[in-house]
């Protein structure tokens, strides 16, 4: 069969043959690949620099099977898969055709990237019939991004106000619609592409704010919409600068305020902050993060039962929208590296 076989992490995947897997584990089957979306998580995974290949072992971190990462044993299996040499199959997880044809999506206890893979029978949800492939591979992680920080981690309740910081990627954008789904009443969104930005109220976004404007005025920006409406989470994708810069904007003056969770699951612009003792002094603030490791076994059940089905359900009644850039198989050399425009992602279809 066909897949695409990372052999070193400083290169791109290569498009070669390679044995059909073999299920070795009463919880696996053996499923025909239809679509799988290629994210950031598979790329940094792949190149190693993700935290959670640190350990080198999934189950240590909790997060076993999470994004179809390397399950136990499962990672060995992958061993020598062709082309002269060790490799691993990328891909986490993806849209695939259980034996008796039932379309559904499955989380990877190897890599997905190929014809043929091996995934987990507790770790499938069903597709519903109005949902193409390509949409149904691409929102999962999205949801994983926005979903779980926004119901788990910052507790979001009807009424609140809602500050996704970097709202212009893809799961940023799928943010700012769950947001609103979950009965935020105000959203406020940041980026840098003014085109991305105005698509995104469009999306449901109350008021967006450009973070190509100086820090003075980005600052003053926001500290206007936080004294109009508080805000009562933040969702962020960015880190670094631009989170140092909010979390300025949060510093009380000895008033009574409203309690802020800011619950960070991306660090694109950076991975460290400084942050004042003032800041934590003078406002009720939560910091938290949403990713591997930080979700409980529970809740990432209430994930593939109940939210995941819940999300495909919208986006296949066209209540929730995103963008897919459809690929074939044999261009992942090529497009592993290729850049994208704002807030779309490249789904591989077999």
């Amino acid at each position: 069969m066909k897949a695409a076989v990372l052999y070193s992490p400083g290169e791109a995947p290569k498009y070669v043959d390679v044995p059909e897997p073999v299920v070795q584990h009463d919880d696996e089957i053996l499923v025909s690949v239809k679509a799988v979306a290629l994210k950031h998580l598979d790329k940094s995974r792949a190149r190693g620099t993700h935290y959670s290949t640190s350990s080198g072992q999934g189950e240590a971190s909790g997060e076993r099977g999470v994004v179809g990462g390397e399950r136990g044993e499962a990672s060995d299996r992958l061993g020598a898969v062709g082309g002269g040499g060790e490799g691993k199959i990328v891909g986490g997880d993806g849209v695939c055709l259980l034996p008796d044809g039932t379309r559904v999506y499955a989380l990877g206890a190897g890599g997905m990237a190929a014809e043929k893979a091996i995934v987990e029978n507790n770790r499938i949800v069903p597709i519903p019939a109005g949902l193409d492939d390509a949409t149904a591979a691409a929102l999962p992680n999205a949801v994983f991004g926005a979903a779980m920080a926004l119901r788990f981690r910052a507790g979001i309740e009807v009424g609140d106000t809602v500050l996704i910081n970097g709202a212009t990627s893809f799961t940023g954008r799928i943010a700012v619609q769950i947001a609103k789904y979950y009965g935020a009443k105000r959203v406020i969104a940041t980026g840098r592409n003014p085109q991305s930005l105005g698509e995104l109220k469009r999306l449901g976004a109350d008021e967006v704010i450009s973070l190509l404007q100086p820090d003075e005025s980005f600052a003053a920006q926001l500290r206007q919409v936080h004294q109009a409406t508080p805000i009562h989470v933040i969702i962020d994708y960015l880190w670094g600068h631009t989170a140092e810069l909010i979390l300025g904007v949060l510093k009380g003056d000895g008033g009574f305020g409203v309690k802020t969770r800011l619950v960070s699951v991306g660090s694109i612009t950076g991975d460290l902050v400084q942050l004042s003792a003032a800041t934590l002094r003078s406002v009720d603030l939560q910091l938290s993060g949403s990713g591997l490791g930080s979700w409980t076994r529970g809740q990432v059940k209430i994930l593939l039962t109940e939210i995941l089905p819940e999300m495909f359900q919208l986006a296949a009644d066209g209540k929730l929208v995103l963008e897919t850039v459809k690929v074939g198989l044999k261009d992942i050399e090529t497009l592993w590296d290729a850049v994208l425009p704002d807030g779309k992602r490249v789904v591989i279809e077999m």
